[in-house]
């Protein structure tokens, strides 16, 4: 099977089943083996390439544990913003 290439504008999640919290602006910046991803309600962060769990057409999953703390707060934060009546 045939894998996909991270590109930018995939939706980025944090769980197969959860909703998406962002998306890549960029793949591997300068050359190295990074992700920069914009999270919702929050800013851009950098997230290495090792912390890419799966990568499905449009989709990148995360392994949230090898995020930093400050990137997994911000992801519990994505959707405060949100009007939950729509």
């Amino acid at each position: 099977m045939a894998q996909v290439a991270i590109q930018e504008g995939f939706e980025v999640f944090a769980s197969e089943t959860g909703k998406p919290f962002g998306a890549v602006r960029q793949v591997s910046p300068h050359g190295r083996p990074e992700l920069v991803i914009y999270v919702e309600n929050s800013g851009e962060y950098t997230v290495p390439l090792a912390a890419v769990a799966a990568v499905h057409p449009q989709k990148v999953l995360l392994n949230v544990a090898k995020l930093d703390k400050r990137l997994r707060a911000a992801i519990g934060h994505a959707h405060d913003a949100e009007d939950p009546n729509i």
